[in-house]
């Protein structure tokens, strides 16, 4: 019998909880309900039963759980700092981001390209000279086409040319150099033009802004701070922003140069390593 009226209270209690979500509870309802909440609380002690569960309920009737107001912030790449800062620094901040992509796409591709071009010079040379020692020219220029990177193909030009004589390798070794020392020069001068425009283009910005910022004095009667200040940011922000693309691709162009320095050193001494070997072996006449 008392679970009967436990869920018989259970059932009206919770139909008393959903009325207030359909319509607002005035006047004589929200009377209604507490007589509805007293008189089920007496059945249940007439019933002799636990009223804990009861009493939760009736409290949730009387006092309404207030709803926590939902903040939305806005979010996302449009609100982020960085958007506005590029969208304070005017027109000219679009012609300097064109700038740093191309710079970093010459940066990318040197980058691979320069590491692809590394070879192990002492391993490539002990196999061509032990080649050549055993007289096997064929083997040597096997060993030249079969590794990666310039110094083997200078290698290879200059024993295609042995039959001809040490002019002839000298020769073919040269054009061969200069062949792939243009290859490893590519793009270089794409990236030093980065690095310089740079910095001309953020001093182009700065100008344009402090000549808004001077009309603005110019057709005020009052001067105020506010009324330059857009100008004078935009002028800083252009000039910044130019020195931080030239600044890491400067830096960039200088260790690519160093690393093709290092290149034609090797190629120089691989050259003539492999002449010293060629005259030695009496294979140049």
């Amino acid at each position: 019998m008392s679970r009967v009226f436990i869920i018989f209270a259970t059932v009206l209690v919770a139909a008393l909880i959903a009325a207030p979500a359909c319509a607002q509870v005035e006047g004589d309802e929200a009377g209604m309900v507490e007589e509805a909440v007293e008189t089920i609380e007496g059945m249940v002690d007439s019933a002799a039963v636990d009223t804990t569960a009861v009493d939760t309920l009736a409290a949730a009737v009387e006092e309404p759980v207030a709803e926590e107001p939902v903040e939305t912030t806005g979010g996302g790449f449009q609100s982020s700092g960085l958007v506005e800062f590029f969208n304070k620094g005017g027109r000219f901040m679009w012609a300097l981001l064109a700038l740093s992509v191309v710079g970093l796409a010459v940066t990318i591709e040197r980058a691979i390209t320069l590491r692809k071009a590394s070879t192990d010079v002492r391993k490539l040379m002990e196999g061509v000279v032990t080649s050549l020692k055993k007289g096997d020219m064929d083997k040597a220029m096997d060993v030249c086409a079969n590794t990666r990177g310039p110094i083997p193909q200078i290698l290879h030009a200059g024993l295609s040319k042995a039959h001809r004589g040490q002019a002839a390798v000298e020769k073919a070794i040269e054009t061969a150099g200069i062949i792939e020392m243009s290859f490893l020069e590519r793009g270089l001068i794409i990236l030093a033009t980065v690095a310089n425009v740079g910095p001309l283009l953020g001093f182009l910005g700065t100008v344009s802004g402090m000549i808004a910022a001077f009309e603005a004095i110019a057709q005020a009667e009052q001067v105020s701070a506010k009324l330059v200040a857009s100008g004078i940011s935009e002028a800083l922000i252009t000039t910044m922003s130019g020195l931080v693309i030239a600044i890491p691709f400067q830096i960039a162009h200088n260790l690519f140069v160093q690393r093709i320095d290092r290149f034609v050193v090797e190629m120089e001494d691989s050259a003539s390593e492999l002449i010293d070997t060629l005259t030695e072996m009496d294979v140049l006449k």
